[in-house]
């Protein structure tokens, strides 16, 4: 496995309705779009339901891995193991998948998903919060929140990122840790009794851009999921990181589970490698 430096973020930007666009961008946009005025608790442009979300879900054409589903934003894994230490800090270590790559329940055991090489546009790095020998078990994107899997080959390629993002709910605080020591301390707003932000650990899965206006100007979509929203204007209810015009709402439990953040916290939250662990406490 190679060796390369922290991971950095691949900002894409979303094309407005009235741009051609590709089939792959027309997932970018509608994920941007459901992230921005969605579940990220702006006015919501669609009706929430606790039903089952469909998203796009590829499979690949090797033996066996037809039957399993992609590990992405969109889908829900079966069988994917329970994070253990759903509170613990890690060494940094991010892996990056250089093509569709199995994962498994446990080393040598069996297969639950594929995970791709890129994830909304960008490249899938995933922090690895266990080792065994060549194995590393790695955080998922997908749903149930929490899941993680087994994974190895010599088609993975391996960084190390010095940050953190712990967010408090009761304080409505985000802190940004880097080696270990503050590198940033801000009040943010959090989700409401009714669709409180999920507590847990995740990971920085992407960034989007949106080329049309919305209440911010760059989304962090994290690995986690809202646990009262199955579905939210047609998408997954991912969580994310994103900034805000009203500065009021800060400090506030209002939003539908995202973190809305400062400007200057989006800023440096940018900077923030991809894979780069985010802790959710209570």
């Amino acid at each position: 496995m190679a060796i390369q430096k922290a991971p950095r973020h691949s900002r894409r930007a979303v094309p407005t309705a009235r741009d051609p666009v590709p089939a792959a961008a027309r997932m970018i946009s509608a994920v941007a779009v459901v992230l921005v005025l969605g579940a990220c608790g702006g006015s919501p442009h669609g009706a929430a339901s606790t039903g089952s979300a469909a998203g796009p879900a590829r499979s690949e054409g090797a033996t066996g891995a037809s039957k399993v589903p992609e590990a992405t934003t969109f889908t829900t894994v079966s069988g994917a193991p329970k994070d253990t230490a759903p509170g613990g800090a890690t060494d940094g270590l991010v892996v990056h998948p250089d093509g569709p790559t199995p994962v498994f329940d446990r080393p040598g055991g069996r297969r639950v998903a594929t995970l791709p090489a890129e994830q909304l546009g960008g490249p899938t790095w995933v922090p690895v919060v266990e080792s065994s020998g060549s194995w590393r078990r790695v955080l998922l994107p997908s749903r149930p929140n929490g899941s993680s899997g087994w994974i190895t080959g010599d088609g993975l390629s391996t960084a190390r990122t010095p940050y953190t993002v712990r967010v408090e709910l009761a304080k409505r605080r985000l802190t940004l840790l880097k080696s270990a020591r503050k590198a940033g301390r801000w009040t943010v707003a959090i989700g409401g009794p009714k669709t409180p932000t999920p507590q847990g650990r995740t990971f920085l899965l992407a960034t989007l851009a949106p080329a049309k206006k919305t209440p911010s100007p760059l989304v962090l979509p994290l690995g986690t999921h809202s646990a009262t929203l199955d579905t939210f204007g047609g998408g997954p209810g991912t969580v994310a990181l994103h900034g805000w015009p009203d500065t009021s709402v800060f400090g506030k439990a209002v939003t539908h589970g995202c973190i809305r953040v400062p400007k200057d916290a989006l800023r440096t939250l940018s900077r923030v490698p991809l894979g780069s662990l985010v802790l959710i406490t209570a």
